[in-house]
């Protein structure tokens, strides 16, 4: 730790020679008050590690909410060149492929729903399936799944789930192209099948939020935000589906490792070139579970707007619901950068991280153009979340990359420890937030004090200047697993 070195208030460098065998140095987006926090676990040591990835370039990166994760730390970056030396690590991606968050506004204001909350806390409890192993209502035929991992979102707008203008505001129209179910093993869509719709457990939550303050008024219009409006959050993945494409392709990783005679610090980060048959293999896989992901997501906002206009007694013009926009923080994608003035294709590795893309970037909607890509970082039941945009420092330094979330400080098994002889349900309450949940200790895990200050890691994301802060939101309601 002692060749840390802090280049600013906001970035602390992990230079080349920290560890023998780094090809780039890493960088660490960080205040003091957390670094001190990264400093406790072994996350730094991972940023070195994947610095030794075969075609790494520019630098191992790490956002704010940068906690131990398997292989690459949770809020890693890293990107390897695409056309030469290039490989692709399961391990910077996760377990968890596109877990990911999407954020619906409505025309409703905080009054107009204050005696309605526990009403509509209900109701998306009783409608969508939460908790490990849920399983939902929809079943699908073998080839049904098969085309939905193949057409994502499309697939629920296809049959009836949600409408066109959804896909324009979800990351990659809610479908990655070269999905292959055929790259699957039968256990991964045996876990899949009858998990569609549904939000799991951990972290994962659907959360009644209202608008507490607005930062950025441009870009809070063009999001159509306003102060003291109601929202939704939805924070799931690709649920057991995606765990088991993750963890049968590690296997193949392992052998992987040994045939092409790379030699690596961590097993965790297994990994294969990206043109072998291998990385081919976990790429069509991965998109396959990506697809799921935002399926998953799409079920969920269609039957959580069901239940808002059963419970309000509302039309959907009247209510406003509609999708701000969906992003993955799980996942690897190919994108076009400049590294040291050259333009390069490259395979950038998310894992806990968000795409984070400027004004005017192809990638970002047209709808969002001139104020930047939306970024969502979530909270957890009694802390803020937040909406930032993207910028063009972002891309320039992180590979346009933002936070996912506020980043845990305190395991689950902790987090239960220190809630003994604590009701974290009417606690929540006192503050204002009514909670709805499956496992026994699905609100003692996920209490606030188990992650890090959220306003201090948005903080540092907005003073780095790698996204920009446009809203604080409040929860009011939320349901778990």
């Amino acid at each position: 730790m002692n060749k840390l070195r802090k280049l600013d208030d906001y970035r602390w460098l992990v230079p080349q020679d920290y560890k023998p065998g780094m090809r780039v140095p890493g960088i660490i987006y960080a205040n003091d008050a957390l670094m001190e926090s990264i400093k406790k676990d072994e996350s730094v040591e991972q940023v070195a590690n994947a610095a030794m990835l075969p075609g790494i370039v520019k630098a191992s990166l790490a956002m704010p909410d940068m906690h131990f994760g398997y292989g690459l730390p949770i809020g890693g970056v890293v990107a390897t060149d695409a056309k030469q030396d290039g490989v692709i690590t399961p391990g910077g991606v996760g377990f968890d492929i596109n877990c990911g968050v999407r954020m619906l506004r409505t025309n409703l204001s905080r009054a107009d729903v204050r005696d309605k909350i526990r009403a509509l806390v209900e109701g998306l409890y009783a409608n969508i399936p939460t908790g490990v192993g849920a399983k939902g209502e929809l079943r699908l035929s073998r080839a049904d799944f098969d085309r939905m991992l193949v057409q994502g979102a499309r697939w629920a707008v296809d049959n009836g789930y949600g409408s066109r203008d959804d896909l324009d505001r979800i990351e990659d129209g809610g479908c990655i192209q070269g999905a292959d179910p055929d790259r699957v093993s039968e256990k991964a869509c045996e876990r899949g099948k009858g998990q569609i719709g549904t939000l799991g457990s951990g972290n994962h939550f659907a959360e009644i939020q209202y608008v507490q303050n607005v930062f950025d008024e441009k870009a809070a219009n063009a999001l159509g935000l306003f102060e003291g409006q109601i929202t939704l959050m939805i924070h799931t993945g690709s649920r057991g589906f995606g765990h088991q494409v993750c963890t049968d392709y590690l296997k193949v990783m392992e052998a992987s490792v040994r045939k092409y005679g790379f030699s690596l610090p961590d097993r965790q980060l297994a990994c294969a070139p990206i043109d072998s048959p291998e990385g081919r293999d976990y790429l069509a896989a991965m998109r396959a579970a990506a697809n799921f992901g935002f399926t998953n997501r799409q079920m969920i906002m269609h039957w959580a707007r069901e239940v808002f206009m059963r419970i309000l007694q509302l039309s959907p013009r009247d209510l406003g619901m509609t999708l701000i926009y969906d992003v993955a923080h799980n996942i690897v994608k190919f994108e076009e950068h400049e590294v040291d003035g050259k333009k390069m294709t490259l395979a950038v590795h998310r894992k806990g991280a968000t795409r984070a893309f400027p004004p005017g970037h192809p990638d970002t909607p047209k709808l969002y153009k001139d104020v930047g890509q939306p970024v969502i970082i979530p909270g957890d039941m009694g802390t803020y979340s937040y909406i930032l945009a993207g910028t063009e420092r972002g891309m320039a330094e992180t590979f346009g990359s933002a936070c996912h979330g506020a980043g845990r400080v305190m395991s689950r098994a902790a987090a239960v420890k220190a809630c003994r002889g604590r009701a974290i349900e009417r606690e929540l309450e006192d503050i204002g937030v009514i909670a709805r949940y499956t496992g026994r200790d699905a609100l003692k895990e996920e209490i606030p004090e188990a992650y890090k200050d959220i306003d201090q890691v948005v903080d540092v994301v907005h003073n780095a200047g790698i996204a920009r802060r446009v809203a604080r939101l409040r929860p009011v309601g939320v349901i778990k697993g």
